[in-house]
């Protein structure tokens, strides 16, 4: 292929090359053109219209600066940005003054915990307003000081006198952290950082090496809080962060890759504004409605597929992408989100670890990660693993070093500092109590999820069975962002709270996490999930933590659907032409809350379908559509007389724990289904693979597990990542 000189005329000359190009002429085609013009799209081709994505962002602009709330520096953000790009507005001159984030430094200085988010945020507000005059005399001194100060991570000092309880090692917490730190050392090469008080230039070199890793374990193996509609915002906010201030041209490109990967996921497990997937890790907050879920800015902003309102002044998604200038989203991804027909998408995401053992001395890690390397904690304690028996040693020796018995987020489990001395007694330890004891592991998933015009059904299937997972969200029947269904096995009683969100219950409660999670399988638009605790009710010290409720309960809220009707075991609800039908083994009942003692976020009719008798049971869930089935009747009398058949293999042990269930659903619109606790997934007899996804697999896109390349095509608009080599290659018309 011969590169034109002019970049207009390459793009035209790539256009028709790739009409009748092969599949791998394709990608070295397209890749070819992105080295000649530097790794980015001639005049945005490729990319979504700019005047369209700059309707997007003044549209949330409007929004966010109806009012001013001076407190918060993304809402400040908002109104200093609207004044740079609509002329008629005029933000008001000085609100901003040296101590109206003061609670935020001195959140910072106490070294709490979610402090670096505040600080990215801030960090927004020196590189990208300095000289704007909201901010009143004073204010950027006091802003760089308290940066500039900004302990940067757990391995450097802790002032006297202070417990350090910030959280630094899940996925989303290390960009933030090394993000904050890159920028700070481009912008202040020379000037003493955090409380190592190395300077700026040696910080940087320092956390460019660890991004460029964290950036390309995600292309590799994806995100390990799969599809989050919380910390996929927490991703979001640094990489966009990244994309925007960094000077260093290979840093800008692959986090704008890995920004269009995550953006992909997205777009694929988005249905009418709602971010309605299973989720890696969600709360109770997001998980009850969309239209409250924190990524719900960001995806009303890019895909525009609700006529809904926005939800929040400062949704960090949404202010830092109303001020993107470098970054803009490929066209084909904005496509896929819009696509109003149906299809699959199977993913594989995180990596594999053997959590039950047997405990041997020297495990073999995955992609040669080694568990005892203190290089690779990051990869370990990032997936939530510090509990994951391979890892224990290396847990203990950086609890001990690093004195991290006091702080908050171990403190609750300081009696086993004993094994401290004794590793490897702690690993078999650890493999014996793993089924409750790895509540915060997120290993190798595989999901998959069918999305139509009317509905969405997504699964985390054949996910860790029978184990605690403490903010897991295992599935979920989406057909609005109020109109959803989801069954957990709950950790914790009602809170008596007014408080809707119940964010004092974020390590397991009544509707955050899985208790117990379920064996779960999907075929297109019919989910089998089956319930079968491994661990005790009750356990014993240091372990009273770990204990359960003895059921089962779906959330259905009435209020939201055009008809709801229970009949037999199944209750059948409409919303629009979207159907949803939702099975118990075990008899259900409504559970009324009483509003004056509980939350129920204005919802007058019962919301809470629970089924008494035991943690055990099996839910079958079934979507349909008046396209499908013409009139909802019709779709209730076809399920209601479909045959289901649940076995118990067993009798359930007083402990709570079970031996599970085979089960036999003929669905109407999928024939027999068979499935059980140990029996593979079949659909008319043929088996269904419920593992070893490839890393994507869809209509739109397949990229291999640990795979260096990814091509994205639909409707005309296609993307060219290539990882190895660091390119980026949208197009298309």
């Amino acid at each position: 292929m011969r590169i034109a000189l002019n970049p207009e005329e390459a793009m035209s000359q790539i256009i028709e090359e790739r009409r009748a190009a092969q599949p791998a002429a394709l990608v070295a085609a397209v890749l070819l053109l992105a080295t000649a013009c530097g790794n980015a799209p001639p005049h945005g081709a490729g990319l979504v219209d700019e005047s369209w994505y700059r309707g997007r962002q003044a549209e949330y602009l409007r929004y966010a600066t109806e009012s001013l709330s001076a407190g918060s520096p993304l809402n400040v953000i908002a109104n200093m940005e609207r004044e740079v790009v609509d002329p008629d507005w005029v933000a008001p001159i000085g609100v901003v003054g040296p101590d109206t984030w003061a609670d935020a430094y001195e959140k910072m200085r106490t070294l709490e915990d979610t402090r670096d988010f505040d600080a990215l945020y801030l960090l927004n507000v020196l590189l990208g307003y300095r000289d704007h005059p909201m901010l009143a005399p004073g204010t950027v001194e006091r802003l760089e000081a308290e940066l500039l100060g900004f302990k940067l991570w757990f391995t450097e000092p802790t002032p006297e006198g202070l417990i350090d309880n910030s959280y630094y090692w899940t996925e989303n917490h290390q960009l933030i952290y090394w993000t904050i730190e890159y920028l700070l050392g481009q912008e202040y090469p020379e000037a003493s950082l955090s409380t190592d008080r190395r300077s700026g230039a040696e910080h940087l070199v320092t956390a460019r090496a660890r991004i460029l890793r964290w950036l390309e374990h995600r292309a590799h193996f994806g995100f390990s809080e799969w599809h989050s509609n919380v910390y996929y915002q927490k991703d979001l906010t640094p990489l966009l962060t990244l994309v925007e201030y960094a000077d260093d041209p290979e840093i800008v490109t692959r986090a704008s890759m890995v920004l269009d990967v995550l953006l992909y996921d997205m777009a694929v497990h988005t249905h009418r504004g709602s971010f309605g997937s299973t989720h890696g890790r969600s709360y109770k907050k997001d998980k009850m409605s969309s239209f409250g879920d924190d990524t719900w800015g960001g995806v009303k902003l890019l895909f525009d597929t609700t006529a809904l309102g926005w939800a929040s002044r400062s949704a960090p998604d949404a202010v830092l992408l109303s001020r993107a200038r470098v970054y803009r989203m490929p066209e084909v991804l904005r496509r896929i989100a819009r696509y109003p027909g149906t299809f699959t998408e199977r993913e594989r995401m995180s990596l594999p670890i053997d959590l039950d053992g047997p405990y041997e001395p020297d495990p073999p890690a995955p992609y040669g990660f080694d568990f005892d390397d203190p290089a690779n904690l990051d990869v370990w304690w990032g997936i939530g693993a510090l509990t994951a028996w391979p890892v224990v040693p290396l847990t203990l020796r950086t609890m001990e070093e690093h004195n991290l018995w006091e702080t908050t987020n171990f403190a609750p489990f300081a009696d086993l500092r004993v094994f401290a001395s004794i590793p490897d007694i702690a690993q078999r330890f650890a493999a014996d109590v793993y089924r409750f004891l790895t509540f915060g592991v997120l290993d190798q998933v595989n999901t998959l999820t069918h999305r139509t015009a009317d509905y969405m059904l997504s699964t985390a299937v054949d996910y860790n069975p029978g184990s605690f997972r403490s903010q897991i969200h295992t599935w979920q029947a989406t057909i609005d962002p109020d109109a959803l269904v989801f069954v957990n096995h709950p950790f914790r009683p009602n809170p008596e709270s007014l408080d809707w969100s119940d964010r004092g219950n974020e390590q397991g409660g009544y509707w955050t996490g899985e208790a117990s999670v379920p064996r779960s399988a999907q075929h297109e638009n019919v989910g089998i999930h089956i319930y079968a605790p491994q661990y005790a009710r009750r356990n014993p010290a240091p372990f009273t933590f770990f204990r359960y409720q003895d059921y089962t309960h779906a959330f259905v809220p009435q209020d939201h659907f055009d008809e709801v009707i229970k009949e037999g075991g199944w209750v059948f609800v409409r919303k629009g032409t979207g159907y949803v039908a939702l099975w118990s083994w075990r008899p259900t009942r409504w559970q009324e809350w009483d509003p004056a003692i509980y939350a129920t976020n204005g919802m007058l009719k019962p919301f809470d379908l629970i089924a008494d008798g035991g943690a055990d049971d099996v839910w079958i869930v079934e979507c349909g559509s008046e396209a499908d089935w013409g009139s909802f009747a019709r779709f209730r009398a076809a399920i209601a007389a479909a045959p289901v058949e649940v076995v118990p293999l067993g009798e359930r042990a007083e402990s709570g724990i079970s031996p599970g269930f085979d089960v036999v659903y003929v669905s109407p619109s999928q024939g027999r289904l068979e499935f059980g606790w140990t029996r593979p997934f079949t659909v008319e007899g043929k088996d269904v693979p419920l593992g070893d996804f490839a890393r994507i697999d869809g209509p739109f896109a397949r990229q291999q597990f640990d795979g260096t390349s990814l091509h994205i095509e639909h409707d005309g608009a296609f993307l060219d990542l290539d990882f190895a080599r660091g390119l980026r290659a949208p197009g298309g018309g």
